[in-house]
Order: structure tokens, then C-alpha cells, then sequence
């Protein structure tokens, strides 16, 4: 089916606008994915779904599209942890990279994966960069205890492209929702995946339930996937779709803060993630926590 037929769907306001079903989904993602259509259909698509706001059932649709068209890291010999990297850091240091180094000492094999959005943030990429872990520029197996960063660029062209659609209209659009769903492994795997806002946990769950996904969701820090180093938040788990309380969010006010770096540039982090490696500085309590809940959904995978 056309594009224009489904823009006419969706792109009817707020309260007209009609949910498309799960195929129909598949089918339009699939076509902006491919570049098969106009800049002029994918801006129409990007701020009719911006108003209109995904479903579920949409979601996984754009996820079978994507899915579909993914350069997949193959299987390793243990489940392989995902990581979606996306947001970056605006005020506190970006600490997705030591989780990934944390659950890697665990023998684990970590994919993160990302790309930049915005100009005035710090990226895991850049951080990694300063650990001596520069980003893949081919497809590969992920050893046991290895870190690895695939670019959204390598995985799929078709989405990245759609990333770099914000730099043109200042707006996030599906896509920036999706990659922090996306799963881009062939094996066994378990994504650790965030969201911003509480209404995002509700849609983010309902979606992973019908993906069937084996996950670890909780509220991240500024967008990362990783635990805030201050304050101890909810955490679910997702095997094979299914919901597992894991972990309520702390209450209360805060008797101790973590010491942390004062700069959030790139150097400063990579520093402070090795001397946390090194046993020089505690790990912060609650990542430490969120290593545990990975580890424990990784024996049900």
C-alpha cells in the first residue's frame, strides 16, 4: 500500500488519526526504511506519528520492519547483552559504558549501540573512543568479556538516515522510540532498555510483551540505559515477554550521594570508569544493583 494512504490514516490530528494494525505498520516503516519514498512523505510520516503518538501493536510493527533489514551480530556462546545508546549525557557523566564494562568482567558479551542526535551532548561513542574501544566498521561475533559498539549506520543505513531526520525539523520522531527496542543480535540476548518519562513505561512494556522480548526495563538516566548512579529506580524484567518485578524505585530523600566527576567531557568519564574498574572508586550502588538483575534474567534466557 501506498504512503499516502497511511499518512491519510495517521495524519488526521490527535483525536481523528487511526492506529494502524501491526502489518499495516511493518509495511510503512518498511518503505521508509527503504528510501523508496520522497523527503517530503517522510517528514509527513515523522510528524504525523509525532502527534499522533505510536500504539503498541504500531511499534512492534516498526520493529518487524526494522528487524527485517538488520546487519545481525551473530550468536555468541553466552546470551549477548544490548545496550541502546542514544541520548547521551547533558548533566551527569554518561555511564552506560561502565555497566557494559561491569557485565563484560562477568563474562558476558556486550553489544552497545548507537549514534548521535544532537550536537551538545557527550555520546557513549566518545567516551568508548577515550577506552581505547573505538566503533565497529564490520559486522562481527562479540567474544565473551568484549565490548563491543556497532554505529546505527552499520546496522541499518535506512535508520540512521530517519535519525538524522531531527536535525532537520528539531523533532524526535518513531525511530528515536524504536532503537531503544531494537535488537540487533541473531542469538541469544537480553536488551537493557530505558525510558524518559512514566507514561513510556506503560507503552515500552505492552510493546516488549508483544515482541516477546528478554529485557530489563527502567526509568534511565537523562535517556541511557543505565541505572542513575544517585538513586536506586524501578527495574523490570521481560522474559520472553513476559513481566518480572524486579526492583522498586528508592523513596525518600538521598542520606549520601556518590562522588562523582564534576565535568562531563569524554576524558574526565574515562577516567573515573577506570579507576571504578580498578577498584580505586566504588561502583556506584545502584548500577551495581542493575548488574545483579541483569545477571539473574540472564539465567532465564
Amino acid at each position: 500500500m501506498s504512503i499516502g494512504h497511511y499518512i491519510k490514516e495517521i495524519g488526521r490530528g490527535k483525536d481523528g488519526a487511526r492506529a494502524l494494525s501491526r502489518d499495516q505498520a511493518a509495511d510503512l516503516f518498511g518503505q521508509v526504511l527503504d528510501g523508496s519514498v520522497t523527503d517530503l512523505e517522510i517528514g509527513a510520516f515523522c510528524l504525523a506519528m509525532r502527534i499522533k503518538g505510536e500504539t503498541p501493536a504500531e511499534m512492534a510493527g516498526f520493529l518487524d520492519a526494522t528487524h527485517q533489514r538488520l546487519q545481525k551480530i551473530p550468536a555468541s556462546d553466552r546470551p549477548t547483552i544490548v545496550i541502546p545508546s542514544y541520548n547521551g549525557a547533558r548533566k551527569l557523566p554518561v555511564l552506560t559504558p561502565l555497566l557494559a564494562l561491569l557485565l563484560a568482567r562477568e563474562g558476558l558479551p556486550v553489544l552497545i549501540h548507537g549514534t548521535a542526535t544532537e550536537s551538545s551532548r557527550v555520546f557513549t561513542s566518545k567516551v568508548l573512543l577515550a577506552l581505547d574501544l573505538p566503533a565497529q566498521t564490520s559486522i562481527k561475533t562479540i567474544a565473551n568479556g568484549e565490548v563491543m559498539f556497532a554505529p546505527t549506520d552499520l546496522l541499518c543505513p535506512g535508520l540512521q538516515r530517519l535519525l538524522d531526520v531531527r536535525r532537520v525539523v528539531n523533532l524526535r520522531n518513531s525511530a528515536h522510540s524504536l532503537v531503544k527496542l531494537m535488537n540487533p543480535c541473531a542469538g541469544k540476548s537480553l536488551l537493557v532498555s530505558s525510558y524518559t518519562h512514566p507514561e513510556y513505561a506503560l507503552s515500552m512494556a505492552a510493546t516488549l510483551e508483544l515482541m516477546g522480548t528478554h529485557a530489563l526495563l527502567l526509568r534511565g538516566t537523562e535517556g541511557e540505559a543505565v541505572a542513575d548512579p544517585r538513586r536506586v529506580p524501578r527495574m523490570q524484567g521481560f522474559i520472553s515477554g513476559r513481566p518480572v518485578e524486579l526492583q522498586e524505585a528508592q523513596s525518600g530523600s538521598l542520606t549520601a550521594l556518590p562522588e562523582l566527576p564534576k565535568e562531563i567531557d569524554e576524558h574526565t568519564t574515562a577516567t573515573y570508569i577506570r579507576q571504578v574498574m580498578a577498584g580505586d572508586r566504588p561502583v556506584p550502588a545502584p548500577i551495581a544493583q542493575q548488574v545483579v538483575h541483569i545477571l539473574r534474567l540472564v539465567e532465564q534466557v
